[in-house]
Protein backbone atom coordinates (compact mmCIF):
# COMPACT_ATOMS: atom_id res chain seq x y z
CA UNK A 1 0.00 0.00 0.00
CA UNK A 2 3.11 2.26 1.12
CA UNK A 3 4.24 1.71 -2.84
CA UNK A 4 0.90 2.70 -4.38
CA UNK A 5 0.56 5.79 -2.50
CA UNK A 6 4.55 6.64 -3.19
CA UNK A 7 3.56 5.97 -6.60
CA UNK A 8 0.72 7.94 -7.06
CA UNK A 9 2.62 10.55 -5.37
CA UNK A 10 5.06 10.89 -7.60
CA UNK A 11 3.53 10.63 -10.73
CA UNK A 12 2.50 14.87 -10.72
CA UNK A 13 6.25 15.59 -10.67
CA UNK A 14 6.77 14.16 -14.10
CA UNK A 15 3.70 16.85 -15.54
CA UNK A 16 6.14 19.47 -16.35
CA UNK A 17 8.86 17.38 -17.73
CA UNK A 18 6.80 15.77 -20.02
CA UNK A 19 5.96 18.80 -21.70
CA UNK A 20 9.80 18.99 -22.89
CA UNK A 21 9.52 15.32 -24.34
CA UNK A 22 5.82 16.85 -25.77
CA UNK A 23 7.58 19.73 -27.49
CA UNK A 24 10.75 17.93 -28.75
CA UNK A 25 8.23 15.65 -30.96
CA UNK A 26 5.90 18.51 -31.90
CA UNK A 27 8.43 20.65 -33.09
CA UNK A 28 10.12 18.19 -34.95
CA UNK A 29 7.08 16.31 -36.68
CA UNK A 30 5.95 19.08 -39.09
CA UNK A 31 9.64 19.91 -40.47
CA UNK A 32 10.60 15.96 -40.45
CA UNK A 33 7.60 15.34 -41.89
CA UNK A 34 7.78 17.66 -45.51
CA UNK A 35 11.70 16.93 -45.15
CA UNK A 36 10.79 13.55 -45.76
CA UNK A 37 8.51 13.94 -48.38
CA UNK A 38 10.89 15.84 -50.40
CA UNK A 39 13.62 13.00 -50.14
CA UNK A 40 10.82 10.35 -51.09
CA UNK A 41 10.13 12.46 -54.31
CA UNK A 42 13.88 13.33 -54.75
CA UNK A 43 14.82 9.25 -54.29
CA UNK A 44 11.72 8.75 -56.88
CA UNK A 45 12.97 11.03 -59.56
CA UNK A 46 14.37 10.43 -62.57
CA UNK A 47 17.11 12.58 -62.46
CA UNK A 48 20.14 10.48 -61.17
CA UNK A 49 21.99 12.89 -59.42
CA UNK A 50 18.65 13.96 -57.41
CA UNK A 51 18.01 10.24 -57.01
CA UNK A 52 21.55 9.29 -55.79
CA UNK A 53 21.77 12.47 -53.16
CA UNK A 54 18.61 11.91 -51.47
CA UNK A 55 19.39 8.24 -51.26
CA UNK A 56 22.80 8.71 -49.67
CA UNK A 57 21.29 10.49 -47.03
CA UNK A 58 18.59 8.34 -46.23
CA UNK A 59 21.28 5.53 -46.44
CA UNK A 60 23.29 7.68 -43.92
CA UNK A 61 21.15 8.94 -41.33
CA UNK A 62 19.59 5.49 -41.26
CA UNK A 63 22.83 3.65 -40.76
CA UNK A 64 23.89 5.55 -37.69
CA UNK A 65 22.67 5.51 -34.62
CA UNK A 66 20.76 8.62 -33.19
CA UNK A 67 22.51 8.78 -30.07
CA UNK A 68 25.86 9.37 -32.13
CA UNK A 69 23.63 12.08 -34.75
CA UNK A 70 23.25 13.86 -31.23
CA UNK A 71 26.97 13.95 -30.48
CA UNK A 72 27.70 14.95 -33.77
CA UNK A 73 25.32 17.88 -34.25
CA UNK A 74 26.20 19.35 -30.59
CA UNK A 75 30.08 18.71 -31.60
CA UNK A 76 29.26 20.76 -35.14
CA UNK A 77 27.18 23.75 -33.22
CA UNK A 78 30.36 23.68 -30.88
CA UNK A 79 32.82 23.99 -33.35
CA UNK A 80 31.06 26.85 -35.20
CA UNK A 81 30.21 28.82 -32.12
CA UNK A 82 33.62 30.83 -31.48
CA UNK A 83 33.31 31.45 -35.43
CA UNK A 84 29.39 32.60 -36.52
CA UNK A 85 27.35 31.94 -33.31
CA UNK A 86 28.96 34.21 -30.80
CA UNK A 87 29.75 37.13 -33.56
CA UNK A 88 26.08 37.26 -34.13
CA UNK A 89 24.81 37.15 -31.04
CA UNK A 90 22.95 34.43 -31.29
CA UNK A 91 24.77 31.28 -29.57
CA UNK A 92 22.07 31.26 -26.97
CA UNK A 93 19.80 30.07 -29.39
CA UNK A 94 22.03 27.61 -31.82
CA UNK A 95 23.80 26.28 -28.88
CA UNK A 96 20.36 25.69 -26.82
CA UNK A 97 18.90 22.05 -26.38
CA UNK A 98 15.67 23.28 -27.20
CA UNK A 99 17.52 23.89 -30.54
CA UNK A 100 19.74 21.22 -31.42
CA UNK A 101 17.58 18.47 -30.23
CA UNK A 102 14.87 19.31 -32.39
CA UNK A 103 17.09 19.35 -35.12
CA UNK A 104 19.06 16.67 -35.00
CA UNK A 105 15.21 14.91 -34.67
CA UNK A 106 14.03 16.04 -37.64
CA UNK A 107 17.35 14.81 -39.96
CA UNK A 108 17.30 11.55 -38.29
CA UNK A 109 12.70 10.92 -38.56
CA UNK A 110 13.17 13.01 -42.34
CA UNK A 111 15.33 9.91 -43.17
CA UNK A 112 13.16 7.24 -41.63
CA UNK A 113 9.66 8.85 -42.92
CA UNK A 114 11.33 9.60 -46.52
CA UNK A 115 11.87 5.67 -46.56
CA UNK A 116 8.35 4.65 -45.25
CA UNK A 117 7.02 7.38 -48.43
CA UNK A 118 9.22 6.43 -51.02
CA UNK A 119 7.83 2.60 -50.49
CA UNK A 120 4.23 3.71 -50.20
CA UNK A 121 4.84 5.64 -53.67
CA UNK A 122 6.51 2.71 -55.61
CA UNK A 123 2.85 0.39 -54.63
CA UNK A 124 0.45 3.43 -56.05
CA UNK A 125 -1.54 1.07 -58.40
CA UNK A 126 -0.27 2.18 -61.79
CA UNK A 127 -3.74 1.59 -63.44
CA UNK A 128 -5.35 4.58 -61.38
CA UNK A 129 -2.54 6.90 -62.28
CA UNK A 130 -2.79 5.71 -66.00
CA UNK A 131 -6.19 6.37 -66.04
CA UNK A 132 -5.85 10.11 -64.55
CA UNK A 133 -3.42 10.50 -67.53
CA UNK A 134 -6.03 9.31 -69.83
CA UNK A 135 -8.41 11.49 -68.37
CA UNK A 136 -6.32 13.96 -69.47
CA UNK A 137 -4.98 15.54 -66.19
CA UNK A 138 -1.69 17.35 -65.74
CA UNK A 139 1.28 15.46 -63.94
CA UNK A 140 0.53 18.34 -60.74
CA UNK A 141 -3.30 17.13 -60.79
CA UNK A 142 -2.13 13.22 -61.26
CA UNK A 143 0.12 13.96 -58.41
CA UNK A 144 -2.14 15.74 -55.91
CA UNK A 145 -5.68 13.49 -56.84
CA UNK A 146 -4.36 10.49 -57.15
CA UNK A 147 -0.57 9.80 -56.37
CA UNK A 148 -0.79 11.90 -52.90
CA UNK A 149 -3.92 10.46 -51.16
CA UNK A 150 -2.80 6.66 -52.34
CA UNK A 151 0.65 7.42 -50.59
CA UNK A 152 -0.33 8.71 -47.65
CA UNK A 153 -3.36 6.18 -47.11
CA UNK A 154 -0.36 3.55 -47.89
CA UNK A 155 2.14 4.66 -45.26
CA UNK A 156 0.26 6.39 -42.57
CA UNK A 157 0.42 3.08 -40.46
CA UNK A 158 4.30 2.80 -40.65
CA UNK A 159 4.17 6.43 -40.08
CA UNK A 160 2.42 6.31 -37.27
CA UNK A 161 4.91 3.78 -35.80
CA UNK A 162 7.74 6.41 -36.71
CA UNK A 163 6.10 8.99 -34.69
CA UNK A 164 6.24 6.89 -31.62
CA UNK A 165 9.96 5.55 -32.61
CA UNK A 166 10.49 10.17 -32.43
CA UNK A 167 8.50 10.70 -29.26
CA UNK A 168 10.41 7.90 -28.14
CA UNK A 169 14.26 9.27 -28.85
CA UNK A 170 13.26 12.29 -27.25
CA UNK A 171 14.53 10.86 -23.98
CA UNK A 172 18.11 10.95 -25.89
CA UNK A 173 17.94 14.36 -25.70
CA UNK A 174 18.94 15.65 -22.48
CA UNK A 175 20.87 12.35 -21.64
CA UNK A 176 23.31 13.28 -24.54
CA UNK A 177 23.26 17.41 -24.40
CA UNK A 178 24.05 19.57 -21.57
CA UNK A 179 21.14 20.25 -19.11
CA UNK A 180 20.74 24.39 -19.39
CA UNK A 181 18.81 25.76 -16.13
CA UNK A 182 15.63 23.82 -15.16
CA UNK A 183 15.19 21.75 -18.54
CA UNK A 184 14.63 18.97 -17.56
CA UNK A 185 12.72 16.01 -19.38
CA UNK A 186 11.16 12.58 -18.21
CA UNK A 187 14.42 10.30 -18.02
CA UNK A 188 16.36 13.66 -16.86
CA UNK A 189 13.95 13.62 -14.09
CA UNK A 190 13.57 9.60 -12.84
CA UNK A 191 17.48 9.88 -12.99
CA UNK A 192 18.16 12.87 -10.96
CA UNK A 193 15.66 11.68 -8.09
CA UNK A 194 17.00 7.87 -8.49
CA UNK A 195 20.22 9.92 -7.37
CA UNK A 196 18.83 10.88 -3.88
CA UNK A 197 17.70 7.27 -2.68
CA UNK A 198 18.79 4.91 -5.81
CA UNK A 199 15.18 3.81 -6.01
CA UNK A 200 15.39 2.41 -9.74
CA UNK A 201 11.73 0.54 -9.59
CA UNK A 202 10.24 3.46 -8.15
CA UNK A 203 11.53 6.45 -10.33
CA UNK A 204 11.95 4.55 -13.65
CA UNK A 205 8.55 2.81 -13.47
CA UNK A 206 6.97 6.09 -13.22
CA UNK A 207 9.07 7.72 -15.99
CA UNK A 208 7.69 4.04 -18.38
CA UNK A 209 4.40 5.32 -17.20
CA UNK A 210 4.32 8.62 -18.44
CA UNK A 211 5.63 7.06 -21.74
CA UNK A 212 3.49 4.68 -22.32
CA UNK A 213 0.56 7.64 -21.65
CA UNK A 214 1.52 9.55 -24.38
CA UNK A 215 2.52 6.63 -26.63
CA UNK A 216 -1.37 5.90 -26.14
CA UNK A 217 -2.55 9.53 -26.68
CA UNK A 218 -0.40 9.36 -30.21
CA UNK A 219 -1.77 5.57 -31.05
CA UNK A 220 -5.19 7.39 -30.60
CA UNK A 221 -5.10 10.73 -32.53
CA UNK A 222 -2.97 9.27 -35.65
CA UNK A 223 -5.47 6.11 -35.57
CA UNK A 224 -8.24 8.57 -35.76
CA UNK A 225 -6.69 10.51 -38.43
CA UNK A 226 -6.48 7.43 -40.25
CA UNK A 227 -10.02 6.57 -40.07
CA UNK A 228 -10.94 9.64 -41.41
CA UNK A 229 -8.39 9.03 -44.93
CA UNK A 230 -10.18 5.63 -44.92
CA UNK A 231 -13.30 6.74 -44.43
CA UNK A 232 -14.62 5.96 -48.12
CA UNK A 233 -14.24 2.13 -47.33
CA UNK A 234 -16.97 0.12 -46.85
CA UNK A 235 -17.47 -1.09 -43.21
CA UNK A 236 -17.33 -4.33 -42.30
CA UNK A 237 -20.14 -5.70 -40.79
CA UNK A 238 -20.07 -6.31 -36.96
CA UNK A 239 -21.60 -9.78 -37.88
CA UNK A 240 -18.27 -10.16 -40.17
CA UNK A 241 -15.35 -9.57 -37.88
CA UNK A 242 -13.49 -11.96 -36.61
CA UNK A 243 -14.40 -13.00 -32.48
CA UNK A 244 -12.83 -14.76 -30.11
CA UNK A 245 -14.51 -18.00 -28.82
CA UNK A 246 -14.50 -20.15 -26.34
CA UNK A 247 -16.18 -23.74 -27.33
CA UNK A 248 -14.24 -26.32 -25.63
CA UNK A 249 -14.21 -30.38 -26.97
CA UNK A 250 -14.43 -32.44 -24.16
CA UNK A 251 -15.06 -35.75 -27.27
CA UNK A 252 -12.86 -36.23 -30.34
Amino acid sequence: MDLIETLLAEIPLYAEPALFNIYFAAASLPIGFVFAVLLALGKNSKNPIVRRLCSAYIYAFRGSPLFIQFFMFYSIMLALNAVWWRPLGIAWLMMNPLFIGPLALVMNTAAYSAEIIYGALRTVPRGEIEAARAYGMTPFQVFRTVTWPNTIRIAWPAYTNEVVFLFHSTALVYFTLPVINAQRDILNTAQNLFERDYNAFLHFSVAALWFLAITMVIFFVFGRVYERMMRHMPKERATSRPRLRFGPKYIR
